[in-house]
């Protein structure tokens, strides 16, 4: 395994547990090498999904393979568990684009990993947020000193605590953190082993309709809480017009999700494999759509990464705008 490799599955442990393809002037030749080089010819890309996200819409219209089928560029689609798993794929060149939370491209920068930002997703703050039991004393954020606190290191949920507890006047000291992914996070809600969970959609949703739950505090001027549209360097600098027709295409797909809430639900819940009550109220609290990465975007990014160094989860401090595709 390259040196590179390792380094970056290192940081990448520490989230989990804590189109006409060439560019203009260039040679066949030259984009042949420089194809090889990112890993495959060009005439397929190969995209990494998880099931709760809006790459997942896509898949399922399959709008997007009628879209390329004129440039005869193929469409691979690998699913994962996990954003650093697809994250650390990205980096490998096993995939060429994928999306994930905010978090873990901070994570794979700061591992010298070869991704650039491509877009933003819409901030889907309304569900996220704390929860706590419906009889819980817990009233307010400042209720929350003293208390043992569920949430995956490292994550947006990770961020969101922290920026909470700001808000409250209170320190990272004042509570004790249970790093946790969210099945672990919510058996341990349910057994009352945890005082307070940090969680997202549709995890959040169906914890409040099915485990006697209520939403503390959501997201609100705490964090944006954005999806992220992310591909391997080498593929985007060869590869722009695809990776245009793409994002298109994500923004074609999320404006159907955003109008057909029905058949959006009847989609996700089977994949999700959560009732479609708590899908329902997960896709009514989120609006799905494609923003350009403007500086106020990337300055949320930056602000995350900053906090993330300051509280020694990552290695070095870094620059996200030096991510951005060119």
């Amino acid at each position: 395994m390259k040196k590179k490799q390792v380094k970056f599955l290192f940081a990448i442990l520490n989230v989990v547990l804590f189109a006409g393809l060439f560019l203009s002037g260039c040679s066949q030749e030259s984009e042949k090498e420089r194809a090889v080089e990112s890993g495959q010819s060009g005439n397929v890309i190969r995209i990494g999904y998880q099931k709760n996200c809006p790459l997942v819409i896509l898949k399922s219209l399959g709008t997007l393979e009628k879209e390329l089928e004129g440039t005869g560029v193929k469409v691979e689609w690998k699913e994962f568990q996990a954003g650093p798993a697809l994250l650390e794929a990205l980096n490998a060149g096993s995939i060429d684009f994928g999306r994930t939370g905010d978090s873990p491209p901070i994570f794979a920068q700061a591992a010298d990993a070869p991704l650039v930002y491509v877009a933003a997703g819409y901030s889907k703050f309304q569900g996220s947020g704390i929860l706590v039991p419906k009889d819980s004393p817990i009233q307010s954020i400042e209720d929350l000193k003293g208390k043992k606190i569920g949430f995956a290191k490292g994550s947006s949920s990770h961020y969101l605590l922290v920026k909470a507890l700001e808000k409250a006047d209170l320190d990272y000291s004042d509570i004790t953190p249970a790093f946790l992914q969210p099945g672990d996070a919510r058996v341990a809600f349910e057994q009352g082993n945890i005082d307070a969970w940090v969680a997202w959609d549709p995890f959040a949703s169906d914890t409040e309709l099915n485990s006697n739950a209520r939403m503390l505090v959501n997201g609100e001027g705490l964090t944006s809480d954005r999806d992220f549209f992310l591909a391997n360097a080498n593929y985007a600098r060869d590869h722009k017009e695809t990776l245009d027709i793409l994002i298109q295409q994500v923004q074609a797909s999320s404006e159907w999700a955003n109008t057909h809430h029905e058949e959006l639900v009847s989609m996700l819940a089977p994949l999700l494999k959560i009732d479609e009550k708590s899908i329902d109220m997960a896709v009514k609290r989120r609006v799905y759509g494609v923003d350009p990465l403007t500086e106020d975007i990337m300055k949320e990014q930056q602000e995350k990464a900053d906090t993330f160094y300051k509280l020694n989860i990552i290695p070095k401090r870094i620059n996200v705008e030096e991510a951005l595709i060119k």
